[in-house]
């Protein structure tokens, strides 16, 4: 699955599936630019490209602003070229039951998970129209499928991410390019490894694999849609959860 010549852009990038999904990209030859939100994790991406013989750097971009996507991206042309591989990855979880939750934690989920999408992609998919050509890859959530209590914002959100995908690849088609989604399940990350042990173990019993998936499971899946190998597959939802949801 040779990425060699393309650029790919992948927002998240200085931890967990981002990071993974950067490596995997950049391990099939693409030149990955990864984002953080912060200088720090900016320079964690480049340390980690750079150890791994990666071509590519880390950039600070906040996808829920519209000066910092036109800043980095400006960048990215001056110094490299319109990405052709764009995996919208960021995201955040501000969890509360529904009648506790407050406005800005319904507006900062929605902005980051699904308000960026629109961002991101609508900036780079002009120069994929002229390159007939291009890779589009959202990274979703089985919340987004079944739901979860306390989660209402972020199933929203994932949920909406899997409607954009269906439609955008309905309209781009003809294009040579591709928009999918790839939904995780439960990833051993950060986030997981926090969970008390009876939460943890309550989460194994509804996975039939007995086992949280790993970070670098989920950027194969990705890896395969942004290669030729997958130019015929559009408009797919591609769920990565051990079988704990079969649609």
């Amino acid at each position: 699955m040779s990425h060699q010549g393309k650029v790919a852009l992948v927002t998240g990038a200085s931890r967990g599936i981002g990071k993974a999904i950067a490596h995997a990209l950049g391990a099939d030859g693409a030149l990955v630019i990864g984002t953080a939100t912060t200088s720090d994790g900016a320079d964690k991406i480049n340390h980690a490209l750079k150890e791994a013989n990666i071509e590519g750097c880390g950039l600070i971009l906040n996808v829920t602003s519209k000066e910092s996507i036109d800043a980095a991206m400006a960048h990215i042309k001056q110094h490299y070229s319109m990405p052709s591989i764009l995996v919208n990855n960021a995201a955040v979880t501000q969890d509360n039951l529904f009648l506790r939750m407050k406005d800005e934690e319904w507006d900062t989920v929605i902005e980051t998970n699904l308000s960026s999408i629109y961002r991101m992609t609508k900036i780079c998919l002009r120069d994929m129209l002229k390159a007939r050509w291009g890779r589009i890859i959202n990274i979703s959530s089985v919340v987004g499928s079944t739901g979860n209590p306390g989660q209402v914002n972020y199933a929203a959100a994932k949920a909406g991410l899997i409607g954009f995908t269906k439609a955008l690849a309905q309209e781009v088609g003809s294009r040579e390019i591709t928009v999918n989604a790839v939904s995780p399940g439960f990833i051993d990350t950060d986030m997981t490894r926090d969970l008390s042990a009876e939460h943890r173990e309550a989460l194994l019993q509804r996975i039939p694999m007995q086992r949280l998936g790993q970070s670098e499971e989920v950027a194969a899946v990705v890896a395969f849609l942004a290669s030729n190998g997958a130019s015929y597959v559009t408009g797919q939802t591609l769920h990565v959860n051990g079988g704990m949801y079969m649609p």
